[in-house]
Parts: structure tokens; sequence; C-alpha cells
């Protein structure tokens, strides 16, 4: 029996080691922006992937030394002659829970006129607004960190230039965390983005990564700034060699060794208290860690704390041997505020015991992820930028629509309460130096309600899938090179309140549905044009031919054309036979005239015995003498 108990043990032990290892890894992707070649970077010998084909601006060599910036020896920046808006789009990533990590890096030393500083947005959500000195502070300051849901095989990066210096970026981690990693409460999920404020490992020496205390790679790499102090000799370090418990578990998979320090409250000032700037008027979620390595504490009852935010208990008698099950074991509190104010304070108020305590902070804000543009709309809006040859000023890239402080120039948008997504209603693009054509894909812009399109290079017909754009009432093509006529479609048109076909070259009938429309309740102006008709006002029309028929007519003098020529050759042909047998008639003359003598000569010889005989017979036989 024992043996056999034995064997049970072996064989979990085995089972457990082999999920262990069997187990598969996040998917991981980091770029080394402007590199030409795949990097390596000790002392781990982490991969960073090349820059190629994922966004614009220009790649150059330099960057900012700091301990917590990868070190690598490149970086892109976006000047504004690029546009105010650039992204980078990385496909192919696979759906699940991200932590995605922005290294901002520099292109010369900065001074107060040249420091970068510009929006960042994940997905589409503004997430960052990089402050003034973040170029001096080694810590979050430096670097975005954000934890969202990606479940459409890829994500978008932006950076929105404000004005002051050009967006510049070192280097990009998209790292997979656990689907559950830091549930806050009914918010979680896929609607909302939470952003790293600060992540302070108390009572530790140095700033670390997690791969730095071998933590798991589930858990994202986090990066943890070190303090010893809050300040004001209220506090002291305190720390142990020993293992801590309960750690380097899922979702969060925090490493053990965060637990190995702490911050103690002293005697002066037995309370412990942590202050911070944040924005107001937001949510932020607090995840307080605690770990009784105080060897004056052994058992249950000798600290008991309230922990306040902003003056509010939270968490009111914390017992953290009781709670974590003992000294050296994790304890994780959670929990959620709004702060109106522009600080958030968090207190450690000792209840029992003479002391406060806390291993680690950690601190996000909670954001509402913004709805995206309408997908079908984006891609009218592309197809749309490629045909027109849009300059990089505009700043065509990312979602049209979003972030809203950062829509795309030219482009009006709309919420549709009925998808729940941003719609296109207005295209305002007069007097921009476009070129090219207006393509068909513009009938994906289906909430149109006004096109400005004047003053510009455009050329070619208008297109016949204009019309089915119904709610649009504006539609302004002046100044430009359209040839052909106006489509018969436009005529669907039922909303239309303003028409400007002026100064193009434009030739034909107006469409009947479309002239009595514009008469009886539209503006319109079709002047300066190569010959349009159909409406008072305008030149009187012909007889109005359909293409159809104007086919036909051209096949028809076609083959008219080719019958004519077929009949002048076979008339020339018979012509020249006609004249070769006259020719041959001229030559054989004399021949012909004796011949016919003689023919002559011997019908009359005929013709006289043939007389006599019939005469004899008349006469009967002659009289014997």
């Amino acid at each position: 029996m024992l043996r056999f108990h034995y064997l049970l043990v072996f064989l979990c032990f085995c089972v457990a080691i082999q999920l262990v290892y069997s187990r598969r890894e996040p998917y991981v992707m980091r770029i080394s922006c402007g590199a030409r070649h795949d990097a390596h970077t000790a002392p781990t010998n982490t991969r960073w992937y090349k820059d190629f084909a994922y966004t614009g601006g220009i790649p150059i060599n330099g960057t900012h030394s700091s301990f917590l910036m990868p070190p690598l020896t490149t970086l892109r920046y976006f000047p504004l002659s690029e546009g105010p808006e650039n992204c980078y789009n990385i496909k192919r990533v696979p759906h699940g829970h991200y932590s995605v990590r922005i290294f901002f890096g520099l292109v010369a030393e900065p001074s107060f006129d040249n420091e970068p500083l510009f929006d960042v947005s994940v997905e589409g959500t503004l997430v960052y607004t990089l402050p003034s000195g973040w170029s001096n502070h080694n810590d979050e300051r430096a670097f975005l960190e954000a934890l969202i849901f990606l479940d459409d095989g890829t994500v978008s990066l932006c950076f929105h230039s404000t004005g002051h210096g050009d967006p510049t970026v070192l280097a990009i981690e998209i790292l997979q965390v656990d689907d559950r990693a830091y549930y806050f409460g009914p918010d979680f999920g896929k609607g909302t983005i939470i952003r790293t404020v600060r992540r302070l490992s108390c009572g530790a020496k140095d700033s670390k990564f997690d791969v730095d205390y071998s933590g798991d790679h589930w858990g994202g790499d986090r990066f943890w700034n070190s303090i010893t102090t809050f300040g004001q000799n209220s506090d002291r370090p305190i720390s142990t060699k020993n293992s801590t418990k309960s750690t380097s578990k899922g979702p969060n998979f925090y490493p053990g060794s965060i637990y190995q320090t702490a911050l103690l409250s002293t005697d002066n000032e037995p309370e412990l208290t942590y202050t911070m700037d944040v924005d107001p008027n937001k949510k932020y979620s607090v995840w307080l860690h605690f770990a009784e390595i105080d060897p004056s504490v052994t058992s249950v009852g000798q600290r008991v704390m309230d922990i306040l935010i902003n003056g509010d208990t939270v968490f009111p008698d914390v017992d953290i041997v009781k709670m974590a099950g003992g000294i050296n074991s994790a304890l994780v509190l959670n929990t959620t505020v709004p702060v109106n104010g522009r600080t958030l304070t968090i207190t450690f108020h000792p209840k029992k015991g003479t002391h406060a305590t806390i291993s680690a902070i950690e601190i996000f804000e909670v954001i509402i992820a913004e709805s995206k543009t309408l997908l079908d709309e984006v891609r009218g809006l592309q197809s749309l930028k490629n045909a027109l040859g849009l300059p990089l000023r505009l700043g065509w890239n990312g979602d049209p629509c979003v972030p809203q402080q950062h829509p795309w120039s030219g482009a009006d948008c709309q919420f549709d309460k009925t998808s729940n997504k941003w719609v296109i209603d207005g295209i305002g693009l007069d007097n921009q130096g476009l070129r090219g054509f207006l393509p068909n894909e513009i009938s994906r812009l289906r909430h149109l309600q006004s096109i400005n399109l004047s003053g510009n290079s455009i050329h070619g017909p208008i297109p016949a899938a204009l019309g089915t754009v119904t709610s649009l009432e504006t539609l302004d093509l002046s100044y430009n090179f359209f040839n052909g006529s106006i489509p018969e479609s436009l005529g669907q048109l039922t909303s239309l309140r303003m028409l400007n076909l002026n100064g193009n070259s434009l030739s034909g009938r107006i469409p009947a549905a479309l002239g009595g429309r514009l008469l009886h309740r539209a503006s319109f102006n079709f002047t300066d044009n190569a010959g349009i008709c159909g409406i008072p006002g305008l030149p009187t029309c012909g007889t109005h031919l359909t293409l159809g028929a104007k086919i036909g007519i051209g096949l028809g003098v076609c083959v008219a054309v080719l019958l004519i020529a077929t009949c002048i050759t076979c008339w020339w042909k018979r012509r020249k036979n006609i004249l070769r047998a006259q020719r041959i008639a001229a030559r054989d003359a004399p021949y012909a005239k004796s011949r016919t003598q003689f023919n002559r000569d011997v019908q009359m010889s005929r013709s006289f015995s043939h007389e006599h005989t019939r005469t004899a017979a008349e006469n009967g036989p002659p009289l014997l003498t």
C-alpha cells in the first residue's frame, strides 16, 4: 500500500512537471524602431525585430541613454511635414489580452523648446500625453504601458503631434498576459483600457523589470520602480531573504521578490502616507501588496491597519497575517476609486501595533475605450486617400474619428447610435491641390451629407456610384477637370439641396430626374463646362441619343462605309475587265471582219439554194416533150 502511495505521488509530480513545461508561451512582439535588421540586447539576449513596413516617419541613429530603456541604437521620429498623425499598424496579433508598451526616445539632447510632447493613442483611444520634463525622469513617465484586449488580429498605435517637438519612438513591445490579469470589477473587459500610472517596489534599492526578478512571462515583464522612502523621515525600508508564499500565481504572476522588501512607518510617524499627482475627474485602480516580513510580528492580531484613499476608508481592519494565511505570505488588495482633484493619497493607519507597512503599490488609470469608425467607411476614406493622392500633411492615418481630439483633417464625423460606431458625414477638401480621380468606393460613405472638393485638379468622370449616397445634401465639385456626362444615378439624390459642377469639362444632357429636382428646390451651377444642356438657362439640347443609340449609329456608319468600299472595289474590278476585253477586241479586228464576211457569203449561198429548191417543188416535175 505504501509503495502504491509513493508511486501515485511520483506520477502526480511527473504530470505537474509536464504541465509546467508544456504550457504554451505567451505571444511576444518586440520592434526596434528605425532598425533595418533584427537586434539582440543583453543580458537576456532579447530579440527585437527590425522596423519594416509598419509606418511612415524617418529612421535615424541615436537614443536617449537610460537604465530602463532597451539598449537599442536606432529610433523613428515623425516630423510635422509627415503629417500630424502617424501610426504603427501591426498585424497578425492573436486574439487575447495584451500589455502594450512604448518607449520614447530623443533625436537630440532635450531643452524646454524641443522636448517632444505629444499624444499617444492605442486602438483609437487616447491613453497618454507626454508630460513636460519626462525626458529627465527614469520612471513610468518615460514610457507608456497599457493593458488592452485585442480581437481583430491587429493593433494600431498612433502618435499625434501637438506642435511641441516631433514624436520620437525608440521601441514597441506587445506582450500577451492572462485574460483575467488585473481584473478590477464589473467594468473590466473589452470596453476598457488600463494604463500604468505608477508601480512601486517599496524598500527596494534598485528598479527592476520582471525579467530581472526571473518573473513568469505571463506577467508581462513589468517595470518596478524602487522607492526607499515616502519622505519626511516617516518610514524606513526593511527586507528579508526568506521566500514568499502565494506568489507568481495567475492571473497576475507577481514575482516573489517584490514581497521581500517593504517600507515600515516609524515611531515618530506611525502612519504611512503616499501622495502622487494625477489627472482630475478620472477613475484609478489601486493595487496594494503586502507580506508580513517584520520579525516583530509573528501572529494574527499583532498588526491591524485601516487603509484610506483620499480620506475615505476603503479597507478597514487589514490584518496581513490573518488575510494572507501566515507570515511571509503575499496579500494583494484592489479597489477602484474616482478622483475629482489632482492628487491621490493613500494612507496606511495602524489600529493595532505601532507601525504600518506596505510592500508594493500599483496605480492604473481606467480608460473607457473609444468606439471606432465603421470599418466600411474607413476603407472608403482610404480608397479616396489613394485615388486623390492626399498629401502627408493632412495626416490621414489611424482611425478617422478617434481619438476625438485628433480627427482626420477634412473628414467630419458623427456618432451613429444604431451601430454604436462613428461615421463620416462630411468631406471638406476644397483648395488642397489634389489630383487623381474620384473612386467608386466613395459610395461606401453612406452617411455623407456634404462633399466639397472644389478648387482642385481632379479629373475623370463623376462616378455613377455617387448616386447611391442618398443622404447627400451638398455636392460641390466645381473648378476641377471632371469630364464626360452627368450620371443618371445622381437623379436618385432625393435630399440634394446644392449642386455645383461649374468650371469643369462636362457635357451632355442633365438627367431628367435631377433637372426636375434642381428646378424646384435646390440651387445649382453648371456654367463653364463643355456643353451641358437640358434645363432652362442652359443651351438647348439637340436630339438626345442614349449611349446605346450612339454606339448603334457608330456601328451602322462603319458597316455602311465597309459596304461602300466593297461596292467600289467590285465596280473597279468589273471596269478593269471591260477595258481589257475592249483592248483584246481591238487587237483582233481584221480577222474578225474577214470571218464575218465569209459567214455572210455562206449564209447567202445557202439562202439562194433553199429558194431555188422551193420554187422547183412548187412548179412540179418538168414536162417531157
